[in-house]
């Protein structure tokens, strides 16, 4: 790690070397994600640009950049490459890393109630129970689905707790809007490690 910047792991289609010689920078595009998802894409693209959302209220979103690109903070919680793939070593600036809690993604992706506690996940299970429902999943997608705009924004305000981390915890995660080339302290190929 160098000065003020943080190093950062992240595995990337190949193809992204293309963008690299061409346009000097790798970006995150909502194509990517519906190719990579298919059916599922639009599932994936409410989720990512929620969190593009947010994020852009903690680092600004360059103007032609439209979703982060999810990063490891360390050598070990980076997927290794395989065939078709790269993962580039970055160093960035402090101020330009979102970091998020991996392991509470999963309620976004989910659309699951984040609970901020044990308690108030308690308190969430009562007051389904109490207006009669069995989970609150089925606001977004399912039987309820769009019928209860209030509870739907309760879960959507409680996903901002993905922000909230812990610097030293296993599912600590960083994005960035972009990579540009001169970040770049290393390219990995398949067959090679990525170590710090």
């Amino acid at each position: 790690m160098a000065g003020d910047t943080v190093r950062l792991y992240t595995r990337q289609n190949d193809k992204t070397l293309l963008m690299l010689e061409h346009g000097g920078r790798i970006l995150n595009q909502r194509v990517y994600v519906q190719l990579h998802f298919g059916d599922m894409a639009k599932h994936y693209l409410d989720c990512y640009d929620w969190f593009a959302r947010e994020a852009a209220k903690l680092v600004p979103k360059p103007d032609y950049a439209e979703l982060p690109i999810w990063c490891a903070v360390e050598a070990g919680r980076c997927l290794p490459p395989e065939p078709g793939t790269v993962v580039y070593v970055v160093d960035i600036l402090k101020e330009k890393v979102i970091y998020f809690d991996d392991g509470k993604w999963d309620y976004v992706l989910n659309h699951h109630y984040l609970p901020a506690s044990p308690d108030d996940e308690k308190a969430y299970r009562k007051h389904l129970a109490d207006c009669g429902f069995t989970n609150g999943f089925e606001f977004f997608e399912g039987r309820y689905a769009n019928k209860f705009p209030d509870e739907m924004r309760r879960i959507e305000e409680s996903w901002s707790r993905v922000f909230d981390v812990n610097m030293a915890s296993p599912t600590l995660c960083g994005n960035i809007w972009e990579i540009p080339k001169e970040s770049i302290v290393r390219i990995v190929r398949p067959g090679e490690k990525v170590t710090e």
